[in-house]
C-alpha cells in the first residue's frame, strides 16, 4: 500500500506543478534564455513520466497484478526508465550551463546559444529513448501460477537477468547516472567556489539561491536517482555468483521515492530562474515585491543573470 499512495501523492503535486511550469515557461516567460529551454523539457519530462504513473498504482492496489497487456506494460517500463534518464540528463545540462556562465561567463557567451541548447536537449531526448528499446522489444510480463497473478518487470527470465538485462542495466548505469553524477558535483563545487570569491559582486540573496539550487539538484541525484541505480545494479550484478537472492523489493521502494524528483524540480525552475520568481510572486499577490525585483540596478541584474537567468 506505501508505494502506491506514494505514487498517488507524486501525481496529485507534480502534475499541476509542472503543467503550470509548461505553461508559464511558453506564454509569460518565453523561452529566452538556455535555462528556460532545459527547464522546459525537464517539466516536459517529468509530465510524461507523471501520466503514466496511474498504471503503476493500479497495478499495485491490484497486488502487482498486471490486467492490460504486455505491450502496455513494455511502454509503461520504458518511459519511466526513460523520464529517469532524461532528467537526470537534463539536470546535468543545466549544472554545465552554470558552470560555464559563472566560471567562464564572458568566454562562454558565443557557444551558450539557445539553438545549441535546443539541440542539446533533442540529443537527450533520442538516446534516452534509444536507451530503453530494448525494454520496449522483449517480454516484461510473466504469469504466476501459484498466486495467480501476472507481473509486469517485477519477475523476469532467469536466463535474461543472467545475461542481457545484467550487462544492459551495469552501461546504463554507468552512461546515464554515474558520469552524469561526478559532472554535477564537479561543475557546481566550482560554482560554489567561484561565487565564494566574488563576495564583494553578487548580492547574499544570490548567493543564497545558488546554494539552494546546489542542494536540490544534488538531492534529486543522491536521494532520488542515486538508491534506485544502486541497487538495481547490485540486484542484477548478484547473478554473477549465481546467487538467487533478489533485491527488487528494496528496489521498488527506491523507484517510488525517485519519483518524487517530478515534484522536486519546479522547486529547481523557481532558484534557477529569477524571471520564474518574479511570475511565482505575482500568483501569490506579492506584486509589489516583484516590482522591487524588476528595478533592480544594471550592476545587480547583471550579475545575478550570470548564473540564474
Amino acid at each position: 500500500m506505501f508505494v502506491p499512495s506514494i505514487y498517488t501523492v507524486v501525481v496529485t503535486l507534480a502534475l499541476p506543478l509542472n503543467v503550470m511550469a509548461i505553461l508559464m515557461f511558453l506564454l509569460k516567460i518565453k523561452i529566452k534564455t538556455l535555462a528556460v529551454v532545459y527547464m522546459l523539457n525537464l517539466a516536459i519530462a517529468d509530465v510524461l513520466f507523471v501520466a503514466v504513473l496511474p498504471f503503476n498504482i493500479v497495478y499495485r492496489f491490484s497486488g502487482n497484478n498486471w490486467k492490460i497487456g504486455d505491450g502496455t506494460c513494455r511502454f509503461v517500463t520504458a518511459a519511466f526508465y526513460c523520464n529517469m534518464y532524461c532528467s537526470i540528463l537534463l539536470m546535468t545540462s543545466i549544472s554545465v550551463d552554470r558552470y560555464m556562465a559563472v566560471v567562464f561567463p564572458i568566454h562562454s557567451r558565443s557557444w551558450r546559444t539557445k539553438k545549441r541548447a535546443w539541440l542539446v536537449c533533442v540529443f537527450i531526448w533520442l538516446i534516452s529513448i534509444a536507451s530503453t528499446v530494448p525494454l520496449l522489444l522483449t517480454k516484461q510480463t510473466m504469469y504466476i501460477d501459484s498466486l495467480d497473478i501476472t507481473t509486469c518487470h517485477d519477475v523476469l527470465q532467469l536466463k535474461d537477468q543472467q545475461n542481457f538485462y545484467m550487462y544492459y542495466f551495469a552501461t546504463i548505469f554507468t552512461i546515464f547516472f554515474l558520469f552524469p553524477l561526478i559532472i554535477t558535483i564537479c561543475c557546481y563545487t566550482k560554482i560554489l567556489r567561484t561565487l565564494s570569491k566574488r563576495n564583494k559582486d553578487i548580492e547574499n540573496s544570490s548567493k543564497t539561491r545558488a546554494i539552494f539550487l546546489t542542494i536540490i539538484v544534488l538531492s534529486v541525484f543522491i536521494i532520488c536517482f542515486g538508491p534506485t541505480n544502486i541497487i538495481f545494479l547490485m540486484h542484477y550484478l548478484h547473478f554473477l555468483n549465481g546467487h538467487a537472492q533478489s533485491l527488487y523489493f528494496t528496489y521498488i521502494l527506491c523507484a517510488c521515492i525517485s519519483s518524487i524528483s517530478s515534484c522536486l524540480d519546479p522547486l529547481m525552475y523557481y532558484y534557477a530562474s529569477s524571471r520564474c520568481r518574479m511570475y511565482v510572486y505575482s500568483l501569490l499577490c506579492c506584486k509589489t515585491h516583484g516590482k522591487l525585483q524588476t528595478k533592480q540596478t544594471p550592476k545587480q541584474s547583471c550579475t545575478e543573470s550570470s548564473f540564474v537567468n
